[in-house]
């Protein structure tokens, strides 16, 4: 009989355990426990609030940021840069720790204009390998040596090489000379050493390496956003590379230039549109220091102008940007930029850089009819949400050409060195 009461006596308990278990569970401050932000980010000046249950209180401690616990909600006001820790009371007791990360409140001019992009690469790049006739056959000394599409040739026969016009004659002396060409080479970031014997070209008098090569790429693109201060720019939002290799072109200089949209072909499914443009006389208007996967950056000169739109706007952290309708600046005629009408259909709130962080679809009735939505040449178009700079276009969906992705601004900003990575901002604060 007491084996039995004590049998009853467990399941009774067992029973009052799992049911309260699921009490607490689902219970309101639980799942507000679990769904309050293991980190929070705020720009200066910037005021957000949570909720919170009532049995719940807010400690923290910290002069970045103002946190102020109130019956059902916490509100944070970012108050300078830095880092404050937050936690959440239940019962008197921290149960859980927020993380709030107060970022300065910087100020970009938005771009929108649209510009050439002169790019000379770090020596000459190998494009593809051809065959020499020779008295004895079709050779390709150059591929024979191991020279590979992809390769970059720095130096032949302790001389730098800069341009195409390099090479022919230091080629041409070895030929004559009968001797091997030593050249140095970059391939995947490793500097390596390759020897090449020319050979005469039955059908003239010229030495060969049997290498199909470039020193020069050229295209256009939009602007992104504009330093105010420094006048550091960021444009395009993706990595240019080689049409041939499809690797990414290593920058020895570069410049933008001023260009003139003279025409659209209207993109569609399957086959992406382009902006068809001229450069302009005005020549040059800032260098090009970096081609990297979130665009290329440099410095404008001094007295190029700035942008239609001036007046520096704020910028969104990559977690602020919402869903719903924003606005792209782009030039589709001659150089007048506008804003066009988006929407924003999806945003990944990223902690580490990342190149496709949002998806965006034209909406615009305007520019749909004028170009069929995104098209080659608008990648860099930035993007407006709520008065704030949140994005540049990057790509289109081959398959809809109304839709493509963004990269969110604060990594292009964190790639031109202006803002993130422990680097105080230079732009303009509130």
């Amino acid at each position: 009989m007491e084996c039995l009461n004590f049998e009853k006596i467990r399941k009774l308990t067992g029973g009052f355990l799992l049911v309260s278990l699921l009490l607490c569970v689902f219970s309101q401050p639980f799942q507000q426990y679990l769904h309050f932000p293991k980190q929070v980010r705020l720009l200066e000046g910037q005021q957000i609030e949570f909720h919170k249950t009532s049995a719940a209180a807010v400690m923290a401690s910290g002069n970045s940021a103002e946190i102020h616990a109130h019956q059902h909600t916490v509100s944070i006001k970012g108050k300078s840069a830095g880092k404050e820790e937050m936690f959440l009371k239940l019962a008197g007791i921290p149960v859980k720790k927020t993380e709030v990360e107060v970022h300065p409140n910087i100020k970009m001019i938005p771009g929108g204009q649209s510009i050439g992009v002169k790019l000379n690469t770090l020596g000459v790049l190998i494009v593809g390998h051809h065959l020499v006739q020779t008295d004895k056959g079709k050779f390709s000394p150059g591929e024979q040596a191991g020279i590979e599409v992809g390769d970059m040739i720095l130096e032949m026969n302790g001389k730098k090489i800069e341009n195409m016009s390099d090479i022919a004659p230091i080629v041409q002396q070895a030929g004559e000379e009968g001797k091997p060409l030593d050249a140095v080479i970059k391939r995947d970031g490793q500097t390596i050493r390759k020897t090449i014997k020319p050979l005469k070209d039955k059908s003239g008098q010229s030495y060969k390496l049997g290498l199909y090569i470039r020193d020069s790429a050229a295209g256009i693109g939009t602007m992104t956003f504009i330093d105010p201060k420094t006048k550091k720019y960021g444009a395009l939002g993706h990595v240019i590379s080689d049409m041939d290799t499809k690797k990414p072109i290593v920058v020895e200089k570069g410049r933008i230039v001023n260009s003139v949209v003279t025409s659209i072909e209207k993109g569609k499914n399957g086959s992406p549109g382009e902006k068809l443009a001229r450069f302009t006389e005005e020549g040059r208007i800032g260098n090009i220091t970096k081609n990297s996967p979130f665009g290329i950056f440099g410095q404008l000169d001094p007295g190029a102008k700035d942008s239609t739109y001036a007046k520096p706007m704020p910028i969104a952290l990559s977690d602020q940007v919402k869903t719903g309708p924003a606005k792209i600046l782009t030039v589709v005629d001659g150089k007048k930029v506008e804003a066009y009408s988006i929407k924003i259909v999806s945003t990944i709130p990223q902690k580490f850089p990342a190149t496709k962080g949002m998806v965006i679809k034209i909406t615009d009735p305007e520019l749909l009819k004028k170009t069929g939505g995104i098209v080659q040449g608008m990648s860099g178009s930035p993007i407006i949400q709520n008065g704030r700079l949140v994005g540049a276009v990057t790509h289109v969906f081959v398959n809809d050409p109304t839709s493509g992705y963004g990269v969110h601004i604060e990594w292009m900003l964190h790639e031109a060195g202006i803002y993130g990575g422990g680097k105080s901002p230079s732009a303009f604060k509130e």
